[in-house]
């Protein structure tokens, strides 16, 4: 992406950036976008969650999320001459989801909504690109520079200021008539444009989050432990999975939405439009022993064009071994994880051990 800022718009008054800004609005939602907000450059409070969290340890070893120092919460050192952030979310929720289903069958398979279809980050900049391209069409040259979960970016702060929803309790935005099936995009720009206004809070004295939360990670209102959490266990964790949280984890291999499934705002979410975002390779009702026999020639060609892809082979038998460990013991199962271990890594036979000691002890107490 090429960077460029102009003065070429300084001559707009508050009534004609306040109409651009309604055509923004309404190029956005043409291209797929299920809304968008406009708000400034001001972190200062997201600065402060920040650097506590990074404090007291909470983030684990995710260094990304501290190592570009101020320029994740200060937009104009990331982009100079950054005045203004569009932000916009796109839903993801597949239709007729049976997540519930699989989350309680300890054979099945369970994969974060999210992920189960496209990789949204090319999607969602194309779409982004593509509305920055209708803004220089409609004025002319403009500065701008797009983000999807791409460099250091407040995503989340910026989507609250700029009204796309509420900071829930599970560090989710939330929007009333969404829920929070929806990913985040950024447009930073020079353009001087009406700002919209943040949207009230409404979790109230719920707590459903974070007591359905099987590890524990959200350990207050609106402060999650990484650390413990199965969605960075999973995706973000290179080495072991702590042993102690193993038998929490169930049968989740990719990422976790058990806080947003319990969340009561997500009875109004609305699936998808996009099919990019359907489920992929059968992901939404596979088995952990399908999975599991998959090679990494096949894994690879099974999750090309998809997130999951990111975590590589190795971390992927990783994680269905544990939950393999977590489900029956059947010998089926046994059979597959003494098959995979003879050609495992040392990373991915600490973990078959493991789940064949847990199968071994309930087949004692069976």
């Amino acid at each position: 992406m090429v960077l460029f800022y102009s003065t070429a718009m300084s001559h707009l008054d508050a009534k004609e950036l306040a109409a651009l800004a309604a055509r923004i609005k309404t190029w956005s939602a043409a291209l797929g976008f299920q809304q968008t907000g406009i708000t400034d450059t001001d972190l200062r409070l997201a600065a402060k969650r920040l650097e506590q969290s990074v404090a007291q340890g909470r983030l684990a070893d995710m260094e990304y999320m501290w190592k570009h120092g101020s320029k994740r919460f200060r937009p104009g050192e990331l982009v100079p001459g950054t005045l203004r952030v569009i932000s916009v979310r796109m839903d993801y929720l597949p239709p007729e989801d049976d997540a519930e289903a699989v989350q309680q069958d300890p054979a099945a398979a369970f994969i974060s909504r999210y992920a189960l279809g496209r990789d949204y980050h090319k999607l969602m900049r194309k779409r982004l690109q593509k509305l920055a391209l209708r803004i220089r069409e409609d004025i002319g040259e403009f500065g701008y520079r797009v983000f999807v979960d791409s460099a250091p970016v407040l995503e989340k702060p910026l989507a609250v200021k700029a009204g796309l929803g509420w900071m829930g309790k599970h560090t989710n935005i939330i929007h009333r008539r969404a829920g929070s099936w929806f990913f985040l995009g950024e447009l930073y720009t020079d353009l001087p444009l009406p700002v919209d206004k943040p949207v009230q809070e409404h979790c109230g004295s719920c707590t459903a989050c974070i007591d359905i939360c099987p590890t524990r990670a959200i350990v207050a209102p609106y402060q999650l432990d990484a650390r413990r959490c199965i969605s960075y266990l999973t995706i973000e964790r290179f080495g072991p999975i702590p042993e102690p949280l193993r038998p929490l984890m169930g049968n989740h291999i990719y990422g976790c939405d058990d806080c947003m499934m319990v969340c009561p705002w997500n009875r109004f979410a609305t699936p998808t439009p996009e099919a990019d975002f359907l489920p992929r390779q059968g992901l939404d009702q596979a088995s952990l022993l399908e999975l599991f026999s998959w090679d990494e020639s096949l894994f690879l060609k099974r999750t090309e064009g998809s997130a999951i892809r990111r975590i590589g082979h190795e971390r992927w038998q990783r994680n269905i071994a544990v939950a393999l460990g977590n489900g029956h013991p059947r010998p089926e199962v046994i059979s597959a994880l003494h098959r995979t271990r003879t050609q495992a890594s040392a990373l991915v036979r600490e973990h078959i051990d493991w789940a064949l000691n847990q199968l071994g002890e309930k087949e004692t107490r069976g």
